[in-house]
């Protein structure tokens, strides 16, 4: 599939997740693009059981929890996301580790980070994460069981939570879909977040990584909430963080590393925009 469809795929997608019901000629009209090209990227989408197409246009399955597939989410800013990455892995010391990560592009991109670290452990319900991991000589690659999401390719369910309540890391790196100062870090998915959270709180610190297009952003299921302002600053226009799990306590020491949005298009490092709680 051309990066232009998928970007188009993505803004359909995008545009049903804020409205539930678009008309095809509004569509054609956002996306530039003829009724043919339309009915051909709708068609293929229904296929994949992304939407639902409907007489005059298409409508998401469900509008409160329109998840993007990781597959089609939006690859550009995956620079930014690599600079946060390589400070978060700058953040776990050195020597003999394990390192628990959720699923996404910046924490794989922490996971690539750490490779050629001598003994280094990764532990992950990311099936991405693990093959790319276990090419590594100098990694030992754990990969916990469960359900695996189609739309991100992770393990959940019963089967990963106790994989992650019985290995004790010394740091767990969490992605999120979503972030605001009021709610905290939250994703699409509550098997997801369950999950998440049995990893951070068997983990001796933890790091959310995100970027700055999660600000404000607030979705269905909490991942972590805040408990108390930050003693440190973050970027402008930032959330605050000091993040705890909302289901079980995370005493570990927890860091959000956000960049902003604007940062994408600036050449000059990234600011230290850690904040520990």
């Amino acid at each position: 599939m051309s990066i232009k469809r998928t970007d188009r795929m993505r803004q359909v997608l995008s545009l049903l997740r804020d409205r539930g019901e678009v008309a095809s000629q509004l569509l054609c009209d956002e996306l530039g693009v003829s009724a043919a090209t339309l009915r051909r990227d709708l068609s293929e989408l229904e296929q994949q059981g992304l939407l639902v197409r409907t007489h005059g246009g298409a409508k998401a399955l469900d509008p409160s929890g329109s998840e993007i597939p990781v597959r089609l989410r939006d690859h550009r800013m995956v620079a930014i996301k690599r600079r946060i990455a390589q400070h978060a892995a700058a953040l776990i010391p050195p020597g003999a580790q394990a390192v628990a990560l959720t699923g996404g592009v910046t924490t794989a991109e922490v996971a690539r980070s750490l490779k050629g670290r001598p003994q280094m452990t990764i532990v992950t319900n990311s099936l991405t994460i693990a093959a790319d991991c276990a090419v590594d000589a100098q990694m030992k690659v754990i990969a916990t069981g469960g359900l695996v999401r189609a739309n991100t390719l992770e393990a959940v369910g019963p089967m990963s939570e106790h994989a992650f309540q019985v290995v004790t890391v010394g740091t767990a790196v969490l992605g999120a879909d979503g972030m605001s100062a009021e709610v905290g870090a939250t994703t699409f998915d509550e098997a997801e977040a369950r999950t998440a959270i049995a990893m951070a709180t068997n983990a001796q610190r933890v790091v959310v990584a995100v970027d700055g297009s999660m600000r404000s952003i607030e979705l269905p299921t909490v991942l972590a909430t805040q408990t108390a302002p930050p003693p440190t600053t973050t970027a402008p226009g930032s959330p605050p963080t000091g993040m705890r799990s909302t289901t079980s306590p995370v005493e570990a020491s927890t860091r959000a590393i956000v960049a902003p949005l604007e940062s994408a298009t600036q050449s000059e490092p990234i600011p230290n925009v850690t904040a520990e709680g």
